[in-house]
This record gives structure tokens, sequence and C-alpha cells, in this order.
């Protein structure tokens, strides 16, 4: 039974996730998530120069997109941060606050999604790029589960006890993010681990949504109808409208009339996802994995070939516009992990992907 609950464990109600591995090791930020919540606190009277060097953090680390930050220093530039803007609740003002999409990839790639559920899909799959705190041994982060008749959205982070203020940002990012796609409230109520901090009225004025401390888990009870909710604000982003090059190839694969320009023009709005297979690709087509492969023989390739040279075109496209990180780029073009892009990008290249961007 779970602390404070009165049921067993909830069943899963969705497991559509991706196959990212967990993170191993220490946990880690992104630059980008260190250098926002930086730069809110100094929009709040901090000093930047004093923030990092209190916090242990070199301030050209924050310069690079790819870099990560130690959590024991996130953890200490939050502390810094509520010290010097005498906010205690900084971490919910600062997810209130911040827009996600200035932070990582992951937030235009939840504005692309068609529905509210597809968006908690890739939220596994990228989430791991912002804080890489997924359990070890599992993929999936945050799960949709049932319980007492009502549907929540849990959080099951991997992270030592002592710093409320990571489920206080996470949660406030995933409330306030939603509100611009409609007025339908989204969470009715939200259960923490953690005991009342002392600030219970900020809680509930920035969920906007009652608060029970001492829960036993990080959980959100959640509207039903959020999950059909539709987004796509910008449907065209994340299969490469980040410059004119992937532009330009996704208009030549709309007028080809080859069995490869098919399979090109399905997989190139899909390859974010991380869910592009012959068989799928198949299905999406109408006709069997056999005639598939039948057709692309004809034409002297194969469905591996042809994914393959799509994620070089768009590799080259991505990292030469210097818009994304190598580590965004390794998600973008449906890889489960940054090192097996790399791996690729040295055999088309015979170089490292990072003495691109460097």
């Amino acid at each position: 039974m779970r602390a404070g609950l009165d049921h067993d464990r909830p069943t899963r109600e969705h497991d559509r996730m991706s196959h990212v591995k967990p993170a191993s090791g220490p946990v880690t930020v992104a630059a980008g998530y260190a250098r926002q919540l930086a730069g809110f606190a100094v929009s709040r009277g901090a000093d930047m120069a004093s923030l990092l060097a209190r916090a242990g953090i070199d301030p050209a680390v924050l310069d690079d997109y790819d870099n990560r930050v130690d959590f024991p220093r996130y953890a200490a530039l939050m502390r810094e941060a509520k010290a010097q803007t005498g906010d205690r609740a900084l971490a919910l003002h600062f997810g209130e606050a911040v827009n996600l999409a200035d932070i990582s990839i992951l937030g235009l790639i939840c504005h692309a999604s068609a529905t509210m559920l597809d968006a908690f899909v890739q939220m596994n799959r990228y989430g791991q790029l912002v804080v890489d705190a997924a359990p070890a041994g599992r993929t999936d982060r945050f799960t949709l589960e049932r319980a007492r008749g009502a549907l929540w959205l849990v959080d099951n982070r991997a992270m030592p006890p002592g710093f409320p203020e990571l489920a206080e940002t996470t949660f406030a990012l995933m409330i306030c993010g939603t509100r611009p796609f409609g007025d339908t409230p989204f969470v009715h109520e939200v259960h923490l681990a953690h005991g009342d901090p002392g600030y219970r009225d900020a809680y509930e004025a920035v969920f906007q949504a009652p608060v029970r401390f001492e829960a036993g888990w990080n959980a959100m009870r959640v509207d039903e109808a959020w999950l059909r909710h539709p987004i796509a604000v910008q449907p065209r982003y994340v299969f490469g409208v980040l410059t004119a090059h992937a532009d330009a190839l996704a208009e030549k694969l709309s007028r080809s009339g080859t069995m490869r320009g098919q399979v090109e023009a399905l997989i190139l709005p899909r390859l974010h996802t991380g869910e592009i297979s012959a068989q799928a690709a198949a299905r999406a087509l109408g006709i069997s994995r056999q005639t598939l492969h039948r057709r692309l023989s004809a034409e002297g390739c194969s469905f591996s070939a042809v994914l393959d040279d799509l994620r070089r075109q768009l590799a080259e496209g991505y990292l030469s516009a210097r818009k994304v990180s190598i580590n965004e780029t390794a998600y973008l073009l449906g890889y489960s992990e940054p090192s097996a892009f790399s791996r690729a990008y040295k055999r088309w290249t015979g170089r490292s992907p990072r003495r691109l961007t460097s």
C-alpha cells in the first residue's frame, strides 16, 4: 500500500512509451535548464556571477546546449537563487513562468503533437534531455495510472529526498504549459511526497488545484478529456523546418512518385517519435511488408538504407544550422540515445558531430 493512499499500486493505463534508455550514473540537467533558472533569478534581483560561483558552475558550461550540469550543482543554484531573491516558492514561480521551448526541443515537440496524450508520450522520450531522472531499469519517468476511479499522471523520478523544488518546477511546467491550449482545467488535484514547506498558498495559486502533502507519491489527478485535447500548433517543426535545407528536402519528397520517395515522405514527419519501422511504414502505405521490400529492391534500395540516408541528410542540415544540440538532433532523428547517433554520424562522415558544432 502507498503511504497516505487507500488503494494498491494503481494499474498502468498507458504503456505506449518509447524505448529510450534510462539514465545511468549521476543525474544531470541540461545546461540550458540551469541557464534559464539563473536568468529567471536575475530577473528577480539575483546576481548572476555570485549565483554561479556559489553553485560551483563555470559560466562557460552554460554556453553550450550539449553540456550537462551535475544535479548537486543545479540544486545549489536553485537554493542560492531562492536565498538571493527572497522567494521561498521560486521553483514554483520558475516553472510557472518559463517557456519549455526556450529550454529544450521538448517544448517544441510537445507543441507539434496531435493531442495531449501524444505530447505525454514524447515528454517521456525527450524529457531526459532536460533532467535525466528516469528510474533505474525503466524508460518511463512519467506514467498514467488509474486509482480510485480517477486518472493520475505520476512522476516516478529517481531522485534522493530533500529537494522538493524538482517536483515543484516539474508540475508547474506541466500545468501552466498546457493552459494556452484550452480553458478546461487539466489538473483537479496534486499529490506530493514531500511535506508542507510552509507556502501552500503559492502551490495552490500556481497549480490552481488542491494540494496534498506527504501523499506517498508525486502525482496529479488529470481530466480524462485532457488526453484527447488537440494541440498541433507547430506541426511542421519536428520534421525539419529548422533549416532551408530540410524545408527543401520536404518539398522535393512531396513531388516524388517513386516508392523510395513515398517512404521518405512518410518517415520524415514521424522520425521524432522514435517509432519508425518497415512494418509500420508498409501499414501506413496500405501494402504488405513483403511488397514494400520488393518495390524498394526494384529501385535498388532497402528500407534501412532509405532511413539511414534520410537521417544523414537531416543531420547535416540540423548541425550546420546550429539551432539544435547534438543530443537533440539524435532524438529528432529517431535514435534511442545520442551515442547511437554519434556512431552513425562518424560512419557517414568520418568525424565526430561535435567537431561540426564546436
